[in-house]
């Protein structure tokens, strides 16, 4: 659910904080108050275009944030943000912000972290579905439809297994199309394949080999350097007449002396025993180290190749000798599909065709799945409609088998025609006649944003078990209605509610008297500027705000707005 909604400078809002409940949130407020400001917000924090004029006057940036509790939503967020690179979410908190300047600049974060708006809009996709004329309906495209035609029939299961054998097939025919070249090509690539195998085979590599070639390679370019230094070390250790082990001599028999005249000196002769041992060890391993040193030109020249080899092999093949190999085994299995091609297009083609069998029955079975759910479906919805109003109305949904992928009058796949859709062969249109005698058009097509909204509550009010987006905003849902209607709006937002979290802007009280929670919209002058406030109602000034929605605040007004308050519990 959406928790708090902070806008600054956005319009005629200066610094706005908007902290929502849970279930039914009702906005209402006097015409050019401030309540469209609402909706603009949470469609720039969705990704939407911004409109750099909406900056408030004066301000050199605009910024909305929004807070979302998520923990009971459904989609995967926290595999998705993980994958974005994104902050995760902390205690379920989701954090999303966006900012723009009169430059023209964007920016805007999700937990803190940049992000691109094309990401901000797509996870605007899973939190918030807006009704009404700002066009953030995910119910208007056809493949949304589809699946709440699933989700009310209770088919993903069917669904999912569909999409799985499409799946297995798409990876079928991608194998079959590295197989199905023309002869010219085909000759190509087994040479170039035989190539790599035999020069990556014919190098006998070994994980972690050029390190050590490395190694081997610097010692030996500079071995007469690494020679000289060893054999002045020994020499200044012991084969000069001013050598360390001759001086080390003289002061042994000096400390000798010493421990002779004073026994309590005895520790100093032995600390130089071991200092002598020390350099009598040093000696030792700089002779072995100087022995293995050799000037050897033919064993230069030959680790100088074998390092250019693995260089070169490199840069073909992969950054390390365990890509190269890597590289030179995967070189190996293509090689030996394509050497044995004709057998292994045997073999895809007969998996091709048993798994085609598969896909028609299991796409034929999910349409006729689907078939028996739309009038239920539809029945339902009428049924929402004629409460609403729409009492000779009518919700039609169109079944088509897209065949895309079918070869016509055969139960058979044809591999010449479009890629299948996981989906199934389905395609369905939802459609709508607001009056009898009228042809049921479809829905993207209404162009009444009030007709609109009803369609939309209708079908919002049936899949609200189903439906995995957690918040919906409701604007001119109230559009060309009143009396008992308009009750009946109230309670069906206050019904969806119960499931989800609803906002709604409304001009009409029955419909905001429904509502868990009452914010109000008012403007007014501060320091010479006229800007936008929100306030939550408590049930004194509640009462006030519907009466002036009822016409004023006349004894009446006040009564029936008290009535309405009652009656809604």
């Amino acid at each position: 659910m959406l928790t708090t909604l902070r806008i600054k400078n956005l319009a005629l809002v200066e610094d706005l904080t908007l902290e929502l409940q849970s279930g039914y949130n009702v906005i209402t407020g006097e015409t050019g108050a401030g309540k469209s400001i609402i909706l603009g917000a949470i469609n720039l924090v969705l990704g939407e275009r911004a409109d750099r004029s909406l900056i408030r006057s004066g301000a050199e940036s605009c910024s909305v944030e929004a807070v979302f509790d998520v923990k009971n939503l459904r989609a995967p967020l926290k595999d998705w943000l993980q994958e974005s690179g994104l902050e995760a979410c902390e205690e379920y908190q989701l954090v999303v912000k966006r900012t723009f300047t009169a430059t023209g600049t964007n920016r805007q974060f999700i937990n803190g972290s940049p992000t691109t708006l094309a990401m901000l809009s797509s996870l605007g996709e899973w939190l918030v579905d807006m009704h009404g004329p700002h066009d953030h309906q995910s119910l208007l495209h056809p493949a949304k439809q589809l699946a709440i035609l699933d989700a009310f029939g209770r088919l993903e299961d069917e669904r999912k297994a569909f999409g799985e054998l499409v799946h297995r097939r798409a990876g079928l025919e991608a194998a079959k199309a590295a197989l199905v070249v023309d002869e010219k090509t085909y000759a190509q690539q087994i040479d170039l394949l035989r190539f790599q195998v035999q020069e990556i085979i014919a190098a006998r590599l070994q994980p972690g080999e050029d390190a050590l070639v490395e190694q081997e390679f610097l010692r030996a370019s500079n071995a007469a350097k690494l020679l000289q230094l060893s054999q002045d070390a020994m020499g200044a250790l012991s084969e000069s007449d001013d050598s360390l082990l001759m001086q080390s001599g003289a002061i042994g028999r000096l400390l000798a002396e010493l421990q002779r005249v004073d026994a309590g000196a005895a520790h100093l002769t032995e600390l130089h025993a071991q200092a002598g041992e020390m350099l009598r060890d040093l000696q030792a391993e700089l002779s072995r180290y100087a022995d293995k040193v050799e000037l050897d030109p033919a064993r230069f020249a030959e680790l100088e190749e074998r390092l250019n080899l693995l260089h070169s092999l490199k840069r073909k093949y992969g950054g390390s000798i365990t890509e190269v190999i890597a590289f030179g085994e995967e070189a190996q299995q293509k090689l030996a599909s394509l050497e044995s091609r004709d057998a292994e297009l045997l073999r895809i083609n007969a998996e091709m065709q048993k798994l085609d069998g598969e896909i028609l029955v299991a796409g034929k079975k999910l349409s006729s799945a689907r078939k028996k759910v739309i009038a239920p479906l539809a029945k339902a919805v009428s049924r929402q409609l004629e409460d609403l109003g729409f009492k000779q109305g009518r919700f039609d949904i169109q079944q088509e088998a897209d065949m895309a992928g079918l070869a016509p009058g055969e139960n058979r796949i044809d591999t010449q025609r479009p890629r299948l859709s996981a989906a199934g062969f389905d395609v369905v249109e939802f459609q709508f006649a607001p009056n009898l005698g009228e042809p049921a058009k479809a829905l993207r097509a209404i162009a009444s944003s009030g007709e609109m909204a009803r369609v939309m509550l209708a079908l919002k009010t049936v899949l609200a078990a189903e439906d995995e987006i957690p918040v919906l905003v409701f604007d001119e849902v109230d559009a060309n209605i009143g009396g008992e209607t308009a009750n009946v709006v109230g309670q069906k937002m206050r019904q969806i509610a119960a499931k989800r979290q609803v906002l709604c802007i409304t001009h009409l009280p029955q419909v905001a008297a429904s509502a868990d929670a009452h914010y109000v919209v008012t403007k007014l002058v501060k320091n010479g500027r006229t800007i936008s406030e929100i306030t939550r109602l408590d049930n004194k000034f509640r009462i006030t705000e519907l009466a002036r929605m009822l016409g004023g605040q006349s004894d009446a007004a006040r009564k029936h707005a008290e009535a309405l308050l009652r009656q809604t519990g």
